[in-house]
């Protein structure tokens, strides 16, 4: 098989190519005239609407407000700190290794690019509250692997990431079928590396929206409650827009997979159970990090029953969003204060007191006519 950046070699109609692993191969020419999924043309364009620098947001009164909070919320804020930088480590580069060489169509390819890349801004906007809160930063990124809670989350969401990369590397290298390598047999098949693609994606589905809202929740409420850390407040909420439109991406793709592709439909009936598994070993990971944050003493308006609650309550969400059965039986919001940062738009702060977040760049109405000049005369 011919690894190229460039394959001349495909002539396959890209519009009638499968969104990932199709027979002609890879994208050849980025072209965004004729789409078959003109879905992900929007998701980028609405994802670069939306972009953002976290140097935009002033969190010199956080370092004031840390300060003066009690040892047990410096822990809480702390740790979900080291957690939150650990999950967008991961998303900074993984989409770009495990789906890019795969990917088929150049409306999935851009959007591929576009997501990594957003998550690198997430992981620069750590850096940035860091720099501004703390006397001495590397404490903060070298402790970070000594919390057992947040190794063992490490694990869980890169385990298909790791499998399906290496599986994919195999398969470029050298096809399907029985292969020995330095006296090792490998079996490269490409119906087991679509089935860890489809995991893969339903891993990234509980990674985007459902183990950042422990962090989440906690950031927003010593804003919501206390007043206090109102700038790295803002910054989360900046942060859960962009991960609310990766979300829509992954339950996007795990609902047009079926019929893009067959093998993916026969994937979906056999792997239901370890699907399901994915989501509720996630649900019990969050709540043991919602133990681990609440060990020393809770904070105003939220301790670790509610968290539990809230992470039940979401997970069924994501659940249901993917056609899968969640066993939880919580059936409102336990934190309905948290909607008001999830939507954005609904934030209302005054300029004086804060950034202005309702903007988004290029987000420019085009509503002239043709005749609007009609009248003018040069």
């Amino acid at each position: 098989m011919t690894i190229s950046v460039f394959n001349l070699e495909n002539k396959t109609d890209h519009t009638k190519a499968k969104l990932f692993l199709d027979p002609g191969g890879g994208v050849v020419i980025q072209r965004y005239d004729k789409l078959k999924y003109p879905y992900f043309d929007k998701l980028t364009d609405k994802q670069l609407g939306f972009f953002w620098r976290p140097e935009e947001v002033d969190i010199l009164r956080d370092a004031k407000d840390f300060k003066q909070l009690p040892e047990h919320e410096k822990h809480i804020f702390t740790s979900n700190l080291k957690r939150q930088i650990l999950l967008d480590s991961v998303q900074g580069r993984s989409p770009n290794l495990a789906f890019l060489p795969i990917v088929s169509v150049p409306e999935l390819e851009i959007w591929v690019q576009t997501w990594a890349f957003n998550e690198t801004i997430h992981s620069r906007s750590y850096t940035h509250i860091i720099r501004n809160v703390y006397p001495d930063p590397s404490i903060i990124f070298d402790e970070l692997t000594e919390i057992q809670e947040i190794v063992d989350c490490a694990k869980d969401i890169t385990k298909y990431y790791d499998q399906l990369i290496e599986k994919v590397q195999w398969y470029n290298l050298l096809g399907e079928g029985r292969h020995i390598v330095n006296g090792e047999e490998i079996v490269v098949s490409l119906k087991e590396i679509k089935k860890l693609l489809w995991l893969t994606i339903m891993s990234v589905n509980v990674l985007e929206g459902i183990r950042f809202y422990v962090s989440f929740a906690c950031s927003w409420a010593f804003a919501e409650s206390k007043k206090v850390m109102e700038g790295n407040a803002k910054i989360i909420k900046f942060i859960c827009r962009d991960e609310n439109v990766h979300l829509a991406s992954t339950q996007t793709l795990l609902k047009m997979l079926p019929n893009d592709d067959e093998d993916f439909a026969e994937i979906k009936e056999n792997s239901v159970k370890e699907a399901e598994e994915l989501y509720l070993q996630a649900a019990e990971q969050e709540k043991a990090w919602a133990k681990y944050l609440f060990k020393d003493g809770s904070m105003l308006g939220l301790n670790e029953m509610v968290l539990c609650d809230y992470v039940e309550w979401i997970t069924t969400k994501r659940m249901n969003s993917v056609g899968l059965k969640s066993p939880y039986k919580v059936s409102s919001n336990p934190l309905p204060w948290t909607s008001r940062w999830i939507a954005g738009s609904e934030v209302q702060v005054a300029p004086q007191e804060t950034e202005i977040s309702s903007y988004t760049i290029g987000a420019i109405e085009n509503d002239l006519t043709d005749d609007i000049f009609s009248d003018v005369r040069l």
